[in-house]
């Protein structure tokens, strides 16, 4: 009897690891599972060591300068001891009015909810500095159907409710076709509705970027939804000055590198060559030729199983009954994105889908108006917890103050913004 209780017992946990291998592979958890598990600090792929960097020099413009941060080294065990965190959130938002192709009237109903409904719905709500929550449009090229959407857009944002930036589905593609595509279309933004904005230095107008379907740089195993291995090339080209497509879990196309905010650069024999990189650090200058890939925050959440066995994925997506909440808010915490050297600042990116139905109820609905009430009974109860709703330009800008020791964060002039 005792052998034979050993046996099914052995048998049952093997059925049990069989499944759970059969999971983990369905989900293509093990793309990104070693770096979840032993952190990013021994992950082979992150600060390639080809990769020639310099230290950068410290800002000149008055603004007070650090070299290191006291106390402790994750933003995660700096909000639980409340020691002085200052947390990012942008919204960006693969924001698609003619998603599942619906006959006109019905995205003509999706533009006018949202542009009618967010001011009214958050514009009484304010983070530390008294700023209104931040939605970042990110509009697909190839669904340019409605050009009146994109200045009702500009209408919005004007108000000081967001920013618009580039989003794009396409297949087998070229580098030519590719670079055709994202000019074409930045121009139109910027010349004809008044979009993105001009690079205050050299002039060039500059965009932030989203793959469509995840493929960045040919990432897919059957080479759909993009073609183009050197993606990064031809976006930092085009004028991107940022990419924030991942992560994707759990596709396959997700980045073994996962909560970091990093460099990339791509070149034209390899695929998913984003896959390497360079970490934004403290004190380090960016390499040459590399695009800056900010990542939102991806990690299992054990307090929400399926089944009450298998951890759900938690990658930041806000769904439909999905919504932000304070205990998902702990969970992008604990993933604490931010860059080397300074865990005093936490760039939380979400994503969504803002169109989508469902999707478009949670987001213009109570459950996420809750969501900003907390955030500011939060900061109330915690003396040094400061949260900043920001745009998805803005949090690049703040990423590279982090990366030059600027103390505290200053909203991009509206020098920088303005379009000439």
């Amino acid at each position: 009897m005792f052998w034979i209780i050993v046996g099914l017992t052995v048998a049952v946990l093997a059925i049990e690891t069989a499944v759970v291998a059969c999971i983990v592979r369905k989900k293509h958890l093990d793309r990104w599972l070693p770096s979840y598990l032993f952190g990013m600090s021994s992950c082979p792929r992150l600060n390639q060591p080809d990769v020639r960097t310099e230290s950068l020099e410290a800002s000149r413009d008055g603004k007070e300068i650090i070299t290191q941060v006291s106390g402790h080294r994750t933003p995660w065990e700096r909000f639980v001891n409340d020691e002085p965190l200052d947390v990012f959130i942008a919204v960006c938002d693969h924001f698609e009015p003619d998603n599942a192709k619906p006959a006109r009237h019905v995205a003509d109903a999706r533009m006018n909810r949202w542009c009618a409904d967010y001011p009214k719905l958050f514009g009484k709500f304010a983070d530390h500095e008294g700023r209104p929550p931040q939605h970042s449009f990110f509009y697909p090229q190839d669904e340019y159907f409605v050009p009146e959407y994109l200045d009702q857009l500009r209408d919005l944002c004007e108000a000081g409710y967001g920013d618009v930036e580039i989003h794009l589905h396409h297949d087998d593609d070229t580098e030519d076709g590719l670079r055709e595509k994202l000019e074409s279309f930045r121009e139109t933004l910027f010349n004809r509705h008044g979009l993105l904005r001009q690079d205050p230095v050299t002039g060039e107008i500059v965009y932030g970027f989203i793959h469509g379907n995840w493929a960045l740089c040919n990432s897919r195993p059957d080479g759909r939804w993009c073609g183009v291995n050197d993606e990064l090339t031809v976006l930092r080209e085009t004028g991107c000055y940022a990419d924030f497509t991942m992560p994707s879990a759990p596709e396959f196309t997700q980045t073994r590198i996962i909560n970091s905010v990093y460099y990339g650069s791509s070149d034209s024999k390899r695929p998913k060559s984003h896959d390497r990189g360079t970490a934004a650090t403290l004190g380090v200058a960016p390499p040459l030729n590399h695009l800056l890939m900010i990542q939102g925050p991806l990690t299992l959440d054990w307090q929400n199983r399926t089944r009450g066995i298998m951890p759900r994925v938690e990658n930041g997506d806000l769904l439909h009954r999905r919504p932000p909440t304070t205990q998902r808010l702990e969970q992008w915490l604990r993933c604490g994105v931010h860059v080397g050297g300074r865990p005093d600042w936490c760039f939380v990116k979400l994503h969504t889908h803002g169109c989508k139905d469902g999707n478009i109820d949670t987001l213009l609905g109570e459950e996420t108006q809750r969501f900003h009430q907390a955030l500011a009974d939060e900061s109330r109860q915690r003396a040094n917890f400061r949260y900043h709703y920001v745009t998805a330009y803005e949090m690049a800008q703040l990423v590279h103050q982090a990366e030059k020791g600027v103390a505290c964060p200053q909203r991009p002039t509206a020098e920088a913004l303005a379009i000439s």
